[in-house]
């Protein structure tokens, strides 16, 4: 069974979009459409794009709180 990295997961809460018209914002607080265009775009290589593989992923399941609430529970 694949077990999720914790680490990962707890960068993911707290990374926020490095540019474009969401710049600033969480990755897991980008609007849903985006995510979608984007994925439907490709999602650029390295860290950046694997944390909005699981951000898409996360949103097409409705698992976004399980992120919201790490980043609670972990804060910086």
């Amino acid at each position: 069974m694949l077990q999720p990295d914790s680490t990962f997961l707890i960068k993911l809460a707290h990374t926020k979009m490095p540019y474009g018209k969401y710049e600033g914002r969480y990755l897991i607080d980008l609007p849903e459409y985006y995510i979608v265009w984007y994925h439907n775009k490709g999602f650029p290589k390295g860290k950046l794009g694997d944390m909005l593989t699981q951000v898409y992923e996360l949103k097409m399941n409705g698992l976004e709180y399980l992120i919201r609430d790490i980043k609670e529970r972990y804060p910086r």
